[in-house]
């Protein structure tokens, strides 16, 4: 049997292939390099250093993460953020799924003006939302302090330090419930219609009909939107970096693990302090994340 020989017109096809599909790759692996693995790489190297003063940059192995794990101001970010998410990511994912399932109801009237009424916090930045309702929380000089002068009546200050989380995880929810709303609303819209007007014929009702058929049609959009709910919230970083400046004395520089990595890196210049902060966050997030994804998927179709 003759072989075939290694310049067969038969490669060129398989290799032009091949150069087509890594060309249509391309364009997102070439970003994703630069702005992900990379700095990635770069960062899980630097928590592997320290400098000293005796002998400079020196390599310490896990030294650093012995440290920061060791290290009570980490574990206190740690819990304000958990404690951040378990109030808001509930809270924000009702109010998203009843905007979206009243949406989609069409029973409500001027729909169009409750949806950009819900969904126009989300154009506001996050640093202008935090001023905004650090001067509505303030006791002494916001809407606050102005109902308890004109009522006359002992009000709770929302900036104090046994309300400062709930404070804070009410901006998260003005800001980003019309975000998800949106999403969960185009789910639901893409939903075929011949299986409504099938659990219509069966004479279902609207309890069941959302029950039976929208939630378990939009159960993705729902994993997808609380992802990025946990993963935002393990972010925390502006709301309570800008109303420090109000309550230095509630909001320590320290209050959430990205504030302890911005401490320790611009303020103590510890930079591989700091990337170890990132790393280890960066991991918890993703554990995290991971876990969300596959509970909310187990058992779906």
């Amino acid at each position: 049997m003759k072989k075939r020989p290694a310049s067969s017109p038969l490669r060129a096809p398989v290799v032009r292939r091949r150069l087509t599909g890594w060309a249509f790759i391309l364009p997102f692996a070439i970003p994703f390099l630069l702005a992900v693995v990379a700095p990635t790489v770069y960062t899980a190297g630097l928590s592997l250093f320290q400098e000293r003063l005796i002998g400079g940059v020196t390599f310490v192995g896990l030294d650093n993460y012995k440290e920061q794990l060791g290290d009570p101001r980490f574990w206190d970010g740690v819990t304000h953020v958990v404690i951040f998410l378990v109030i808001q990511v509930p809270l924000m994912m009702g109010l998203a799924l009843g905007a979206a399932l009243a949406l989609d109801s069409a029973r409500l009237y001027a729909p169009a003006v409750f949806r950009l009424g819900i969904f126009l916090p989300y154009a506001v930045p996050g640093v202008v939302a935090s001023l905004l309702w650090g001067y509505i929380y303030g006791a002494q000089y916001g809407m606050v302090g102005d109902l308890k002068e004109f009522f006359g009546i002992a009000l709770p200050d929302p900036l104090s330090s046994g309300l400062i989380l709930p404070a804070i995880s009410n901006i998260g929810v003005w800001l980003y419930v019309g975000y998800n709303m949106l999403v969960l609303y185009a789910a639901l819209k893409a939903i075929p219609a011949e299986l409504f007007e099938a659990a219509k014929l069966d004479g279902a009702g609207t309890w069941h009909t959302i029950t039976g058929i929208k939630l378990p049609a939009i159960r993705g959009a729902l994993v997808i939107t609380t992802i990025f709910s946990v993963i935002g919230g393990f972010q925390l970083f502006n709301e309570p970096n800008i109303l420090r400046s109000m309550v230095p004395n509630v909001i320590s520089t320290d209050f959430t693990p990205n504030m302890h990595a911005y401490t320790l890196s611009f303020a103590g210049q510890q930079y591989n302090s700091a990337a170890t902060v990132a790393m280890i966050m960066g991991l918890v997030t993703a554990v995290v994340a991971f876990a969300v994804q596959r509970r909310g998927m187990k058992g779906a179709v």
